[in-house]
């Protein structure tokens, strides 16, 4: 049996200290490109294997990073939060971490929860998600100290470690598109007014109407829980309007509500696109293979997994002075949903 590969091993065949491959393994310094590209060429080599438990014992840690998720209500898949997912488990493995998964409920159940993993030693740090208005989470952590990165915010100017997306620009690049498409009754189907992400995003919305000098009818903001069914529905309601009233593009907070207004126009006999554009948020794929393909929203997913974990080893190894917060804009993917045809728009 060959003996066990050592930090030194690695330092050796790499030509630098023990103490800089530690550390350069850890993300702790910083190092020029070639020697790092040595450091991680001699790893893979003498294919090096940290010893976790020993660490652990002289470090004090767990190699653990706790990440909650809400349990979904309905029936349809998340793949945002999948990819999500599989970005913070790539990027923690890559500092030698591993994720723990918990569900929660919102409530003081789930603070409870946070609470135990804390006091019995369970998780260096949290990834915290699902971020809504007055969250007990972030108060909770943040008194006690205990290190972690929100995946959202809660108010204009948080004083904690955050990467969101910034989803009232991202409706509002929609929206835009839609007028330079010709359209000027435009509507949203929004989520219930206690969402703190379905807020930033309807205010997108009322911006860029605003900003085109287009008035709002009442009637075209729809608020409804984010299924494919809920938008359904209100897209029945909104097609039944007066025709000088009835919207001929409608903006949905996330793909699969575009989906519920697709299959509702298409059953009233209008065509998507040519006569009635419509869009969602978060470029899912089946957002690329549906008919017709739909104009949608890319958040940069994988970037914010990576940035969530480098942000939270910062925290862990460095304790930074001031937090550090990214806001990402996402990408406007225009396809046939909202493309109108030439010649067929509005005065």
């Amino acid at each position: 049996m060959s003996a066990k590969v050592t930090l030194k091993d690695v330092a050796r065949r790499a030509g630098v200290s023990y103490q800089t491959v530690s550390k350069v393994l850890r993300n702790q310094i910083k190092v020029t490109p070639e020697t790092r590209a040595r450091i991680e060429a001699a790893v893979a080599e003498l294919g090096y294997r940290p010893n976790t438990a020993a660490r652990s014992l002289r470090t004090q840690s767990t190699f653990l990073i706790g990440y909650s998720f809400k349990p979904h209500l309905h029936d349809e898949p998340s793949p945002i939060l999948e990819k999500f997912l599989q970005s913070v488990v790539h990027a923690a493995q890559n500092h030698g971490y591993h994720i723990m998964l918990f569900p929660w409920e919102e409530g003081e159940n789930a603070v409870e929860t946070y609470r135990e993993l804390i006091t019995s030693n369970r998780v260096d740090g949290f990834i915290l998600s699902d971020i809504d208005y007055n969250d007990p989470r972030l108060p909770e952590l943040h008194s006690r100290g205990f290190p972690f990165v929100a995946f959202g915010r809660t108010e204009s100017d948080p004083d904690y470690a955050y990467v969101d997306v910034d989803g009232r620009a991202g409706i509002r690049l929609a929206v835009e598109h839609l007028i330079e498409q010709g359209h000027r009754k435009i509507a949203v189907l929004a989520w219930p007014e206690t969402s703190r992400v379905g807020a930033a995003r309807l205010n997108g919305y009322y911006q860029a109407m605003h900003n085109a000098a287009l008035l709002i009818d009442a009637d075209w903001v729809r608020r409804g829980e984010g299924t494919l069914q809920a938008a359904y529905q209100n897209t029945h309601a909104l097609l039944d309007l007066p025709p000088d009233r009835r919207p001929t593009a409608i903006v949905t907070m996330v793909d699969i509500m575009a989906l519920g207004a697709v299959h509702a126009i298409q059953e009233r006999g209008y065509t998507v696109g040519a006569q009635i554009g419509v869009t969602g948020f978060d470029d899912t794929p089946l957002s690329r293979h549906v008919r017709p393909a739909l104009t949608t929203l890319r958040q940069p997913v994988e970037r914010i997994g990576q940035l969530a974990i480098d942000l939270l080893m910062k925290i862990l190894t460095n304790s930074p002075s001031e937090p550090e917060q990214h806001l990402l804009t996402p990408e406007l993917i225009v396809r046939e949903s909202s493309v109108r045809e030439t010649g067929n728009r509005e005065t």
